[in-house]
């Protein structure tokens, strides 16, 4: 249990939300129903948004759910590999740390490689494929990471205010950054605006190329804020991470587009005339003059 206050409201936060009659008690905890959720959402929006990325919904389901999986297992070794005492023999001990064990970046690298492989397997456009996926992981993200607040954590350096923040147990008793908000927010902003790009997309991979400068660029910045980061040396690693994702997404998506630009400003050629009229009209202009000649060769003979 948690006494939390965030922004003067003040609330109890129990992280499980209720227990099996399993053995000797199966707790299940908000965290996990969140992430399911999120999963849902993005899932929902995908069955529903199929046809217009031109992607067959029995197909796409097929990548999903081989990559979900994956991606739950690249998101634990991400976090073991960046956070400092832990060891790939403790992948599958989550006695300690549970789900909080888990980093994002793992999810979505992961989910990428192996959506990329199903794709191939089940002839699915691998591009149409990661345009959906984009969104859908914003979906995902932005109700999943309401999971680090029913945990209490995932929050950032203190703000120096009374009322703007968070504050209970774990952040010590001092107004903090509350970064799970702030990406919360910013990736159901993306939510809203990737979908209104992809409504006029010019290209494929256009969504998913908008999302790695989207997500990248907020992830960057509000990683900064955070006092729970996985390290790389002296740098925190999925701030430089995010920050590598925007800038290459940003050069690539600016190249394409230029280059999509200047195709359609190309003249399209129009034929004079169609190859099949200019056969006939020769064939005519034959007729004619055999008509002609035959017609001088009697006028000579009458004269």
């Amino acid at each position: 249990m948690y006494n939390v206050t965030i922004f003067g409201l003040e609330l109890t936060i129990n992280p499980i939300a209720f227990t099996l009659p399993i053995g000797d008690g199966w707790d299940i905890y908000w965290y996990g129903i969140l992430i399911a959720l999120g999963f849902m959402g993005a899932l929902i929006y995908a069955m529903k948004n199929a046809k217009r990325f031109s992607l067959n919904t029995d197909r796409m389901l097929d990548v999903a759910l081989v990559a979900t999986p994956l991606a739950i297992l690249g998101a634990r070794a991400y976090y073991i590999l960046f956070k400092e005492g832990e060891s790939f023999k403790d992948f599958f001990d989550f006695s300690s740390s549970g789900f909080q064990g888990l980093a994002i970046y793992g999810g979505v690298i992961v989910a990428f490689l192996s959506g990329g492989l199903m794709c191939y397997i089940r002839k699915v456009n691998i591009l149409d494929m990661f345009d959906i996926a984009a969104i859908g992981f914003l979906i995902g993200q932005g109700v999943g990471r309401w999971g680090n607040f029913v945990n209490q954590e995932a929050f950032g350096s203190p703000t120096g205010s009374d009322f703007w923040g968070m504050m209970s147990e774990n952040t010590g008793g001092v107004m903090v950054h509350p970064c799970f908000l702030y990406e919360s927010l910013w990736c159901f902003a993306g939510v809203i605006l990737l979908h209104i790009i992809s409504k006029k997309r010019r290209f494929k991979g256009q969504i998913v190329l908008s999302y790695g400068v989207w997500y990248g660029f907020g992830r960057g910045f509000i990683e900064l804020l955070r006092s729970d980061s996985l390290y790389l040396g002296v740098f925190k690693v999925s701030s430089l991470l995010s920050f590598v994702l925007c800038f290459v997404s940003l050069i690539a998506l600016a190249v394409l587009l230029k280059k999509n630009r200047e195709i359609a400003r190309e003249p399209e050629y129009v034929e004079v005339f169609d190859v099949n009229d200019a056969e006939t009209n020769t064939e005519e202009e034959k007729e004619t003059a055999e008509e002609t000649k035959t017609t001088e060769e009697e006028n000579e003979q009458t004269d």
